[in-house]
């Protein structure tokens, strides 16, 4: 079972409307360092066919966890600064766990854009568990954020939280998604210190907070020791995302939309992957890791 989350729970700051004027179709760049936001631009695309999507992967400089949250903060600015110059957007998706915990706050500073963001679903997730047993499966990266463990002593209640980093599942589910065969022996070893089993009571839910990690939902449901909630970002996002812009407009046909790489040596083969998801256009521009 998959569970939405309210995309701006911990957010205090509200986001302001931004419908196009005219009565145009707008364009939303959605942001990741991979291929895991492609399970946001899926849901995204259901909520607003009508739109115009710019679909980046800073492929350059993946893994995000790998750098220091300085130079994430600046890459990701670095980034944007040209996506917004050359596609004027009309919202912005981070579709990045590990990104949005640190740099939300700059991108909100920096532009006008409205920036639609992915943090960890602690709140909803400790909110329905009935074994009061939840586990947030991120990157080494969010776990370790003060932002992360702050929503957690905010949201827990009564609940055992469980913070898992895997170093090694988005890893895992771009490989999956590059057609090598899943080892299911790792991914397996990955989520099960997710599964805690305490006088009776067994974790019920378990937050994805990484965008890689619905890529292989399927999988986890397949090999986990029990069933649980996995708790995915995407159709939360996306409905934030037309409270802002407003309600698809029938009848009208965007343009092709595009896949961007800024590095472009792991995934310039996948253009087969990103039409799969309605990204017809894949191109490199490349933006190298200083």
């Amino acid at each position: 079972m998959r569970i939405a989350f309210d995309p701006l729970a911990g957010m205090k700051q509200p986001l302001p409307s931004a419908a196009p004027r005219g009565g145009r179709a707008p364009t939303i760049l959605v942001f990741d360092s991979g291929l895991g936001g492609l399970t946001v631009h899926r849901d995204l695309v259901r909520a607003r066919p009508d739109a115009r999507f710019v679909y980046c992967a800073d492929d350059a400089a993946f893994p995000y966890g790998a750098l220091s949250e300085e130079h994430l903060v600046a890459r990701v600015l670095q980034v944007m600064e040209r996506l917004v110059a050359a596609h004027a957007p009309d919202c912005i998706v981070i579709a990045c766990n590990t990104a949005s915990t640190l740099v939300l706050p700059h991108l909100r500073a920096r532009f006008t854009v409205p920036v639609v963001g992915t943090v960890p679903a602690v709140k909803p997730a400790c909110e329905t568990s009935v074994s009061r047993l939840v586990s947030v499966l991120a990157t080494p990266g969010t776990v370790a954020r003060d932002y992360t463990r702050a929503l957690v002593a905010e949201y827990r209640g009564d609940c055992a939280v469980t913070l898992v980093g895997s170093p090694r599942l988005a890893g895992l589910a771009e490989a999956t998604m590059r057609g090598e065969p899943a080892d299911l022996a790792a991914i397996a070893a990955e989520i099960a210190p997710c599964f805690v089993d305490v006088d009776g009571r067994r974790t019920d839910a378990v937050v994805l907070a990484c965008t890689h990690y619905p890529l292989l939902a399927d999988i986890f449901a397949e090999i986990a020791p029990w069933p649980v909630a996995w708790i995915d970002p995407a159709p939360a996002i996306a409905r934030r995302v037309t409270q802002i812009l407003g309600p698809a407009q029938p009848g009208h046909v965007p343009p092709p939309a595009t896949a961007l790489l800024t590095g472009g040596a792991a995934l310039a083969g996948l253009a087969t992957v990103f039409a799969g998801f309605g990204l017809g256009e894949t191109r490199v521009e490349s933006l190298p890791l200083h």
